[in-house]
C-alpha cells in the first residue's frame, strides 16, 4: 500500500505503541465451511458443464465446447433423459436457468441468450447482451448473471433486460462461474477455477462463506477431467455438485469444519 500524510500519522503513532508502520486493518474472512457428501449417480463424462439446476423433478443442465454445445432436460427420479438439443453451429453453450415458462441459456461470447421452451428445450428467441456469459439463475423477481468478474448483473426474467449490478466483496478474487439461487435469497457460485463455492448475498454484494468442495473426485477419477462446476440446489440443505467432465455427480450438504 502507499502511505498518505494521515496514514504516516497513524504509523507513527502505532509504532510508538509497538504496532507495525503503515499497516493496514485487514477484513475478517469469511466463514470456511466443507461439503458432506450425501451420495452420488453417474454423469455424463463428456458433457463440459456450465449449468446446472433443479425444478420441478427436472434437472436441466447446459454444456459448452465449440460445436458440441448443448441443453439437457432429465428426470431427476427415473434418471431419463426428457429433452436435449445443440447449439447450432460453433456456439458455447454456458449457464441456464428456468424461469417461469422460460428457460434461459447464456452463450460465452457469442453475445446473446437463447429463450427456450421448458419441456422441449426448443428455441424460441434470442436476446443479445455485452460481455461474456458464464453463470445464471433466477430468483423470483429478477435473474442473477456472471461474467466470471467480482459484478454480478440482475435481469429481468422475462425480457432478458438489465436491471442492475452488484460488486462482490469480503473475499480475494472473486471469479463467480456456475450460479444457484437459493429460496432464501441468497447466490452460490462456484469460484473458477479453484473448488470453492461462494455463498453470496446479492443485495450487499457480501461473501457470507467459502466451501471447500475439493477431494469429491478420486485421483484416478480426476484424470482427464476439467474444474468443479455445476451447484443445483435440491431443497433444504442439500445440494447437487458435478464439474466439466466429471464422471459422477454428487449429492451433499455444507458444513462446519
Amino acid at each position: 500500500m502507499k502511505c498518505n500524510r494521515r496514514s504516516l500519522a497513524v504509523a507513527v503513532l502505532v509504532s510508538v505503541l509497538g504496532a507495525g508502520a503503515c499497516s493496514a486493518p485487514r477484513e475478517s474472512e469469511p466463514p470456511r465451511l466443507r461439503v458432506e457428501v450425501i451420495g452420488s449417480s453417474p454423469h455424463d463424462p463428456r458433457a463440459f458443464t456450465q449449468g446446472l439446476e433443479v425444478v420441478d423433478g427436472v434437472l436441466y443442465e447446459s454444456t459448452g465446447m465449440w460445436g458440441v454445445s448443448s441443453a439437457r432436460a432429465t428426470d431427476l427420479a427415473t434418471g431419463t433423459e426428457t429433452a436435449r438439443v445443440g447449439l447450432p453451429g460453433r456456439l458455447f453453450g454456458e449457464g441456464m436457468t428456468r424461469a417461469g415458462s422460460i428457460v434461459w441459456q447464456l452463450t460465452w461470447q457469442d453475445g446473446f441468450a437463447i429463450a427456450r421452451d421448458p419441456s422441449t428445450l426448443a428455441e424460441l428467441r434470442r436476446v443479445e447482451y455485452a460481455g461474456e456469459g458464464w453463470g445464471l439463475c433466477a430468483q423470483p423477481e429478477r435473474l442473477v448473471m456472471s461474467d466470471g468478474t467480482g459484478t454480478l448483473t440482475f435481469r429481468d426474467r422475462v425480457s432478458f433486460e438489465q436491471i442492475g449490478s452488484v460488486t462482490l466483496s469480503g473475499y480475494r478474487d472473486p471469479q463467480p462461474n456456475e450460479l444457484d439461487c437459493a429460496p432464501d435469497g441468497t447466490v452460490y457460485a462456484n469460484n473458477y477455477p479453484s473448488d470453492e463455492i461462494l455463498h453470496i448475498d446479492p443485495q450487499s454484494g457480501e461473501i457470507l462463506a467459502v466451501i471447500d468442495a475439493a477431494g469429491l473426485l478420486t485421483p484416478a477419477e480426476r484424470a482427464g477431467t476439467d474444474v468443479l462446476n455445476g451447484i443445483a440446489g435440491l431443497g433444504g440443505d442439500r445440494f447437487l455438485v458435478t464439474g466439466k467432465y466429471w464422471p459422477r455427480m454428487f449429492e451433499v450438504r455444507f458444513v462446519g469444519n
